[in-house]
Order: structure tokens, then sequence, then C-alpha cells
């Protein structure tokens, strides 16, 4: 595990009115830098968008304990996932979310630096993210909640310690 986010740059898609349409988004590169620079920033990485624990509890958990989160001193809560920014989008709108920040990481950069992306072919995913949570403040993690179990084709899909309260029980601590 690094002792500092991986400097990558995210392909994201943001919202232009000025482009009119059915479709008024372009495409945004976004750096780590411009994420985590001078804040404290919590992410929950996740396997896959649409798919059973990180629709059903996972960032649902997160964009409930949004507020009482940002009331602990951090800027932001990203949920980052190995996914477009098309399917990260559509995702977030099907759920709801609407404090989350979603942060797609298409090509796997960043889940690869921290040393989290995992093979997950035994069901059919390719190469996905292992699930976590983590405090990032000005660029330096502090505290990563990762599942047990981290390995590639794992059977199981743990979920016991990246969910929103135990990241606010810590944050309170």
């Amino acid at each position: 595990m690094p002792l500092t986010v991986p400097h990558v740059v995210f392909k994201t898609r943001v919202r232009d009115e000025s482009i009119g349409g059915d479709n008024p988004f372009r495409w945004q590169d976004v750096s780590t830098d411009d994420i985590f620079k001078g804040k404290r920033i919590v992410v929950l990485a996740l396997p896959g968008a649409f798919t059973p624990t990180c629709s059903s509890t996972h960032l649902p958990g997160f964009e409930a304990q949004y507020q009482a989160i940002l009331d602990q001193g951090v800027d932001e809560v990203y949920c980052l996932s190995v996914n477009d920014a098309f399917t990260m989008f559509q995702w977030g709108k099907h759920l709801g979310i609407k404090q989350v920040k979603m942060l797609p990481d298409g090509n796997g950069d960043f889940t690869r630096g921290m040393g989290m992306l995992v093979k997950k072919e035994n069901v059919g995913f390719g190469y996905r993210s292992w699930r976590y949570a983590m405090l990032v403040d000005d660029l330096n993690i502090v505290k990563v909640f990762s599942e047990p179990g981290q390995a590639d084709n794992y059977p199981e899909d743990p979920f016991t310690v990246s969910d929103a309260g135990t990241m606010l029980a810590y944050l309170q601590e």
C-alpha cells in the first residue's frame, strides 16, 4: 500500500449546458491533485457499478452518512470503481445519488497504483477494484479499511469493514 495516493488522471464527464442537445456533457480530465491536494477526502472503492452489495449497501450507506462524514472535517466523499464514466453516471442516477461524487477509474490506473487491482474473472468481471474505504489528507493515505481476503478470483465478496459506519466511527474517534 502506498503512503500517498497514486498520481493519475481520471477521464470524467461533466455537464456543460453550452453544448445543448440531449447529452450536454463533455470530457474533462481530473487529476489526483485536483481531487486530493489540500483536502481531506473519503474514498469508497468497490468492484462494480450495478452489482448487488455495491448497489444495495456500500454506496447507499455512504450517501446516507454523507453529511455526518463531512461534519467530521472531511471535504468530499468519492465512490471509485473500475468502470467507465458513462456507467458510473448512470449507476449514480439509477440509485438517486445526489451527494457522493462518482469517480470512474476506467483503466484501473488508480486502483493498480493502490495495489488494489484484482482479477475477478471467476465472475466475468475482468480486472476490478478490491472493496475498501480510505481517508486521504492532502494526498497522504491516513487510514484504509480493506476487506479481508484480497486475492485474484476470490470466491466471496466480503463487506465487513469498508462500510460508512466504520469510516464514520473512525472519524469520530
